[in-house]
């Protein structure tokens, strides 16, 4: 501390601006059914707890065993602390990795109240999921809630979250008299604020995007719109293109724009350099207006009117498409419907990261089982719609300590306004999901797994995956948590034609925007999807880089011939607007 008064003076503003943050949280609760839902949210977790406590009240020996371990580790600890104190040294009872940036700081294991404290979270954390590793009795639905949210508590316990547990924020506080925490709650009171009451992670400083100035900036046309979408055709860069125009059917969970972060990053400007016609569906975010439309109108105002518009703008009815995530879900039902009815328009399929088999689905089935998929359709009720922050809250939570935990640390604590980056400002801009779609993928894919298994049906047609016999490329990501490989594999290997399937390195996002000149990560191609992921691995052959190029030769392998540019407005749609559209903006 440089000057008492000066902290004193400080703490009296953190006071202050506490004070704007609780009014920010609190005003738009007055009169809603805000308590109310904050209930539901941990009404799950309760449960899932009494679960594993009754099931270790029925194994006493398990309890006990457990108990007599984390004892020994604290003794250990204890001897290990006594050693260190009397100049001994000795070995960390509780060491923790070097990947685990949370204490990195040299004043975790240097100084030994500090040290102390990280390696008895260490233990007390790792005897948590021990426990529930080893409580038996429970069905594998419930263990994995168990694990699942014994996680997100250990996450949030850590004593590198709080000022007075974490040396680094401690001697910050100090340098700059509390200036720190003054910064980081006002802070914090505008993110609750922009978040209608409800905290926005500050994920990234989003004063240094718009889409259209520097984010989704390649150049096209809106050539058609409805309720639903506005379908985009971009300008070509090179004289001859091939002959089968690419539609692109990207997920409504985020806008379209992961595919055109920028000129660097962006698929669909490198897809236009390699020939390509590109069209793709920027999906509407949907208000109470839009409530009733469903899976199915989806795939009819979506898809089959996106495919009518392509035909209209090129004259060609044969088109190669790709689908990402849950509008690679969509693409794969709308394949077994058009397959059922004799539409043959779409020639091959490109499927990333895409889930039609939910059984391995991972910890996205922690929120879709009857009672959370009820609460949800209740809030639903009340709009029309899913409002977007329930979703992203979700997938923050599903890397919570990448995607809260450090934010909390650095905005709300540290004060420090985070950098920019485009990706995270593209993964804070969600959109709202219609009740009846939003409830029909949830109820028919996560919780009754019913695409997969033969039980969906559109317009009275049961959709058969297996009946897709058209070329598919279908790609994974090893380190994917949104669609894990194991489950993209399981379902590629439902489908009834040749499949290509591609494991690429990193995440549900790196893995698929991976241009090749950046030289990242690296992919695995080998055999059909059969058996398991872990044995088609095994056989397997690692590439270097980008899968991109890869896809490329594929894609032209199914048609190599080519035409001339296709000029936008040339065919038999005028153009509506400049790309990426109004639709993209809303907010």
């Amino acid at each position: 501390m440089t000057d008492p008064y000066r902290f004193a003076g400080n703490m009296a503003r953190l006071v202050t601006e506490a004070g704007k943050a609780a009014t920010a949280y609190i005003q738009p609760q007055i009169g809603t059914l805000g308590p109310l839902a904050q209930a539901d949210n941990v009404t799950p977790a309760l449960h899932t707890f009494a679960q594993v406590q009754r099931a270790l009240v029925a194994q006493p020996g398990t309890l006990i065993e457990a108990q007599s371990k984390l004892w020994q580790a604290y003794v250990d600890l204890w001897n290990s602390s006594v050693r260190q104190t009397l100049g001994m040294g000795g070995d960390e009872s509780a060491p923790s990795t070097p990947k685990d940036a949370r204490f990195k700081d040299p004043a975790w294991t240097e100084h030994q109240f500090f040290d102390a404290m990280r390696q008895s979270y260490l233990i007390t954390s790792r005897w948590a999921e021990q426990l529930v590793e080893a409580t038996e009795g429970l069905d594998p639905e419930a263990q994995r809630k168990a694990r699942f949210y014994t996680r997100q508590i250990i996450n949030a316990l850590a004593p590198s979250n709080w000022v007075f547990t974490n040396p680094e924020l401690l001697r910050e506080t100090f340098a700059s008299d509390g200036e720190n925490l003054v910064r980081g709650m006002q802070l914090l009171a505008e993110d609750i604020e922009r978040g209608g009451g409800q905290l926005k992670i500050r994920q990234t400083d989003p004063t240094q995007f718009e889409v259209g100035r520097n984010l989704a900036i390649t150049p096209g046309k809106v050539v058609y719109q409805n309720a639903l979408m506005q379908l985009i055709q971009y300008a070509p860069t090179t004289e001859k293109v091939l002959k089968r125009p690419l539609l692109i059917v990207p997920p409504w969970i985020n806008k379209f724009y992961i595919l055109d972060l920028n000129p660097e990053k962006s698929f669909i400007r490198w897809a236009v350099d390699q020939g390509h016609t590109v069209f793709i569906i920027s999906w509407v975010n949907p208000d109470e207006s839009v409530a009733d439309k469903s899976f199915e109108d989806y795939m009819r105002e979506g898809v089959f009117e996106a495919l009518d518009a392509v035909e209209r703008a090129t004259g060609e009815k044969a088109v190669n498409a790709v689908g990402y995530c849950v509008g690679g879900t969509l693409l794969s039902a709308t394949l077994a419907y058009m397959a059922a009815t004799g539409d043959s328009r779409i020639k091959s399929a490109t499927f990333f990261t895409t889930q039609v088999d939910f059984k391995q689905a991972g910890d996205l089935r922690v929120f879709s089982d009857e009672e959370q998929i009820r609460a949800i359709e209740r809030d639903m009720a009340q709009r029309g719609y899913l409002d977007s922050s329930k979703m992203a809250t979700i997938f923050n939570l599903l890397r919570s300590n990448d995607l809260i935990w450090p934010y909390i640390v650095n905005v709300y604590q540290r004060g420090q306004e985070p950098l920019p980056f485009d990706l995270l400002y593209w993964n804070s801009d969600a959109t709202r999901m219609p009740a009846a779609n939003h409830s029909f993928y949830l109820r028919r894919c996560y919780l009754q797994n019913d695409l997969s298994e033969g039980r969906m049906e559109f317009g009275g047609i049961q959709l058969d995956l297996s009946a897709i016999t058209l070329p598919v490329y279908h790609l994974a990501a090893r380190e994917d948590h949104i669609a894990p490989p194991q489950s993209v594999f399981a379902g590629a290997g439902r489908l009834g034609g040749p499949v290509t399937f591609v494991l690429a390195g990193s995440g549900h996002i790196a893995g698929v925007i991976n241009p090749p000149s950046r030289g990242r990560y690296q992919y695995w191609t080998g055999g059909a999807p059969e058996n398991s992921l872990e044995r088609w691995l095994e056989q397997a052959e690692e590439h270097p880089g980008s899968w991109w190029p890869h896809w490329q030769a594929w894609v032209e392998a199914q048609d190599r011939k080519r035409a001339k540019a296709r000029v936008i407005g040339a065919g038999k749609l005028t153009p509506i607007e400049d790309a990426p559209g109004r639709y993209v903006r809303a907010a």
